[in-house]
Protein backbone atom coordinates (compact mmCIF):
# COMPACT_ATOMS: atom_id res chain seq x y z
CA UNK A 1 0.00 0.00 0.00
CA UNK A 2 1.54 3.41 -1.44
CA UNK A 3 0.94 6.63 0.41
CA UNK A 4 0.06 10.08 -1.30
CA UNK A 5 -0.14 12.98 0.86
CA UNK A 6 -1.29 16.49 -0.72
CA UNK A 7 -1.05 19.87 0.91
CA UNK A 8 -1.49 22.90 0.01
CA UNK A 9 0.97 25.54 -0.35
CA UNK A 10 1.37 27.51 2.72
CA UNK A 11 -0.24 31.23 2.95
CA UNK A 12 1.44 33.51 0.15
CA UNK A 13 1.64 37.49 0.30
CA UNK A 14 -1.57 37.71 -2.07
CA UNK A 15 -3.64 35.06 0.07
CA UNK A 16 -2.59 37.40 3.41
CA UNK A 17 -4.17 40.52 1.64
CA UNK A 18 -7.46 38.74 -0.01
CA UNK A 19 -6.31 39.40 -3.92
CA UNK A 20 -7.07 36.21 -6.00
CA UNK A 21 -3.39 34.78 -7.11
CA UNK A 22 -4.33 32.08 -9.64
CA UNK A 23 -0.79 31.98 -12.34
CA UNK A 24 0.64 35.28 -10.50
CA UNK A 25 4.18 33.62 -8.94
CA UNK A 26 3.41 35.55 -5.51
CA UNK A 27 5.90 34.41 -2.44
CA UNK A 28 4.94 32.31 1.10
CA UNK A 29 4.41 35.10 3.92
CA UNK A 30 6.35 34.64 7.17
CA UNK A 31 2.97 32.71 8.27
CA UNK A 32 3.32 30.59 4.99
CA UNK A 33 7.01 29.29 5.98
CA UNK A 34 5.27 28.70 9.60
CA UNK A 35 2.89 26.42 7.88
CA UNK A 36 4.77 24.43 5.96
CA UNK A 37 6.91 23.39 8.66
CA UNK A 38 3.76 22.26 10.69
CA UNK A 39 2.98 20.27 7.95
CA UNK A 40 6.30 18.91 7.74
CA UNK A 41 5.48 18.21 11.73
CA UNK A 42 2.82 15.66 11.10
CA UNK A 43 3.96 14.05 8.15
CA UNK A 44 7.13 13.21 9.68
CA UNK A 45 6.28 9.18 10.24
CA UNK A 46 6.01 8.80 6.41
CA UNK A 47 9.15 8.36 4.35
CA UNK A 48 8.60 9.95 0.78
CA UNK A 49 10.34 8.51 -2.24
CA UNK A 50 9.78 11.36 -4.71
CA UNK A 51 7.51 14.49 -4.69
CA UNK A 52 5.62 16.74 -6.85
CA UNK A 53 4.95 20.94 -7.01
CA UNK A 54 3.88 23.31 -9.62
CA UNK A 55 6.17 25.84 -11.07
CA UNK A 56 4.93 28.71 -8.91
CA UNK A 57 6.83 29.70 -6.39
CA UNK A 58 4.60 29.33 -3.22
CA UNK A 59 4.05 25.76 -4.17
CA UNK A 60 7.57 24.17 -4.76
CA UNK A 61 9.02 26.73 -1.76
CA UNK A 62 6.67 25.77 0.38
CA UNK A 63 7.83 21.69 -0.83
CA UNK A 64 11.62 22.96 -0.02
CA UNK A 65 10.79 23.88 3.88
CA UNK A 66 8.79 20.70 4.08
CA UNK A 67 11.86 18.42 2.52
CA UNK A 68 14.33 19.84 4.83
CA UNK A 69 12.30 19.75 7.65
CA UNK A 70 11.97 15.85 6.78
CA UNK A 71 15.74 15.64 5.81
CA UNK A 72 14.64 14.40 2.43
CA UNK A 73 16.45 17.44 0.65
CA UNK A 74 18.30 14.74 -1.33
CA UNK A 75 14.52 12.67 -3.11
CA UNK A 76 13.37 13.79 -6.31
CA UNK A 77 11.49 16.51 -6.78
CA UNK A 78 9.78 17.29 -10.08
CA UNK A 79 8.10 20.71 -10.60
CA UNK A 80 5.17 20.84 -13.20
CA UNK A 81 3.05 23.11 -14.87
CA UNK A 82 0.39 21.09 -14.71
CA UNK A 83 -0.54 21.38 -11.19
CA UNK A 84 -0.46 25.32 -11.00
CA UNK A 85 -3.00 27.35 -9.42
CA UNK A 86 -6.43 27.72 -11.35
CA UNK A 87 -5.98 31.05 -13.81
CA UNK A 88 -8.39 33.58 -12.87
CA UNK A 89 -8.12 35.75 -15.52
CA UNK A 90 -9.72 39.36 -14.99
CA UNK A 91 -9.80 38.49 -11.72
CA UNK A 92 -6.25 38.21 -10.97
CA UNK A 93 -5.03 40.76 -8.60
CA UNK A 94 -8.53 41.71 -7.68
CA UNK A 95 -9.78 41.58 -3.90
CA UNK A 96 -12.30 38.42 -3.06
CA UNK A 97 -14.44 40.64 -0.30
CA UNK A 98 -14.90 43.49 -2.74
CA UNK A 99 -15.97 40.89 -6.23
CA UNK A 100 -18.39 39.07 -3.52
CA UNK A 101 -20.13 42.22 -2.55
CA UNK A 102 -20.62 43.56 -6.28
CA UNK A 103 -21.65 40.20 -7.01
CA UNK A 104 -23.03 38.88 -4.30
CA UNK A 105 -22.90 35.42 -1.89
CA UNK A 106 -24.27 32.56 -4.31
CA UNK A 107 -22.71 34.17 -7.46
CA UNK A 108 -19.38 34.63 -5.52
CA UNK A 109 -19.08 31.05 -4.11
CA UNK A 110 -19.99 29.44 -8.17
CA UNK A 111 -17.13 31.59 -9.33
CA UNK A 112 -14.90 30.92 -6.29
CA UNK A 113 -16.15 26.94 -5.51
CA UNK A 114 -18.19 25.99 -8.20
CA UNK A 115 -17.69 22.93 -11.02
CA UNK A 116 -17.83 24.80 -14.73
CA UNK A 117 -18.10 28.40 -13.66
CA UNK A 118 -16.67 30.53 -16.06
CA UNK A 119 -14.13 33.48 -15.26
CA UNK A 120 -13.32 35.63 -18.52
CA UNK A 121 -9.87 35.07 -19.31
CA UNK A 122 -9.56 32.67 -16.97
CA UNK A 123 -10.04 28.60 -15.79
CA UNK A 124 -13.13 27.39 -14.55
CA UNK A 125 -11.68 24.13 -11.88
CA UNK A 126 -13.20 21.56 -15.12
CA UNK A 127 -10.29 22.92 -16.73
CA UNK A 128 -7.99 22.41 -13.72
CA UNK A 129 -9.43 18.90 -13.63
CA UNK A 130 -8.67 18.48 -17.56
CA UNK A 131 -5.07 19.28 -16.86
CA UNK A 132 -4.58 17.87 -13.18
CA UNK A 133 -6.04 14.40 -13.93
CA UNK A 134 -3.77 13.15 -17.04
CA UNK A 135 -0.80 14.73 -15.07
CA UNK A 136 -1.90 12.49 -12.28
CA UNK A 137 -2.00 9.30 -14.56
CA UNK A 138 0.32 9.49 -16.81
CA UNK A 139 3.28 10.91 -14.01
CA UNK A 140 2.60 9.97 -10.50
CA UNK A 141 -0.03 7.09 -10.38
CA UNK A 142 2.49 4.65 -11.94
CA UNK A 143 4.76 5.30 -8.93
CA UNK A 144 1.86 4.69 -6.52
CA UNK A 145 0.82 1.47 -7.92
CA UNK A 146 4.57 0.53 -7.63
CA UNK A 147 4.77 1.08 -3.96
CA UNK A 148 6.29 4.41 -3.61
CA UNK A 149 4.67 7.33 -1.14
CA UNK A 150 4.11 10.82 -2.90
CA UNK A 151 4.65 14.13 -1.55
CA UNK A 152 2.40 16.40 -3.52
CA UNK A 153 2.19 20.48 -2.75
CA UNK A 154 0.25 22.06 -4.75
CA UNK A 155 -2.79 24.57 -4.83
CA UNK A 156 -6.44 25.05 -3.43
CA UNK A 157 -7.81 24.05 -6.93
CA UNK A 158 -5.78 21.96 -8.58
CA UNK A 159 -5.89 19.77 -5.35
CA UNK A 160 -9.79 20.27 -5.61
CA UNK A 161 -9.58 18.82 -8.26
CA UNK A 162 -7.38 15.83 -7.89
CA UNK A 163 -9.83 15.22 -4.44
CA UNK A 164 -12.63 14.96 -6.83
CA UNK A 165 -11.00 12.37 -8.98
CA UNK A 166 -9.59 10.37 -6.20
CA UNK A 167 -12.89 10.16 -4.24
CA UNK A 168 -15.30 10.38 -6.94
CA UNK A 169 -17.06 13.61 -5.86
CA UNK A 170 -19.85 14.86 -7.96
CA UNK A 171 -19.95 18.15 -9.66
CA UNK A 172 -22.03 19.82 -7.76
CA UNK A 173 -21.08 18.84 -4.53
CA UNK A 174 -17.17 19.79 -5.11
CA UNK A 175 -18.63 23.26 -4.19
CA UNK A 176 -18.59 22.21 -0.58
CA UNK A 177 -14.45 21.08 -1.07
CA UNK A 178 -12.48 23.97 0.82
CA UNK A 179 -8.69 23.55 1.85
CA UNK A 180 -6.79 25.92 4.00
CA UNK A 181 -3.30 27.13 3.33
CA UNK A 182 -1.15 24.38 4.75
CA UNK A 183 -3.76 21.95 4.77
CA UNK A 184 -2.25 18.01 4.93
CA UNK A 185 -4.73 15.13 3.33
CA UNK A 186 -3.19 11.39 3.12
CA UNK A 187 -4.41 8.94 0.94
CA UNK A 188 -3.43 5.21 0.77
CA UNK A 189 -3.56 3.40 -2.72
CA UNK A 190 -3.31 0.48 -3.76
CA UNK A 191 -1.82 -1.79 -6.56
CA UNK A 192 -4.86 -0.85 -8.10
CA UNK A 193 -4.81 2.51 -8.22
CA UNK A 194 -7.89 2.71 -5.58
CA UNK A 195 -7.96 5.16 -2.32
CA UNK A 196 -8.17 2.46 0.39
CA UNK A 197 -8.65 5.36 2.99
CA UNK A 198 -8.16 8.44 3.47
CA UNK A 199 -7.47 11.17 6.38
CA UNK A 200 -6.87 15.14 7.37
CA UNK A 201 -3.77 15.61 9.69
CA UNK A 202 -3.69 18.49 11.71
CA UNK A 203 -0.39 19.77 14.24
Amino acid sequence: MAKIVLIRHGESEWNKIGLWTGWKDISLSRKGHREAKAAAKVVKDIFFHLSFSSDLERSWRTLEIILTELKLENIPVIKHHALKERHYGEFTGKNKWQIKKKVGAEKFKNIRRGWDEPIKDGETLKDVYDRVIPYYQESILPHLRSGKNVLLVAHGNSIRALIKHLEGISDSRITEVELATGEVILYDIDKQGKVKSSQKRRE
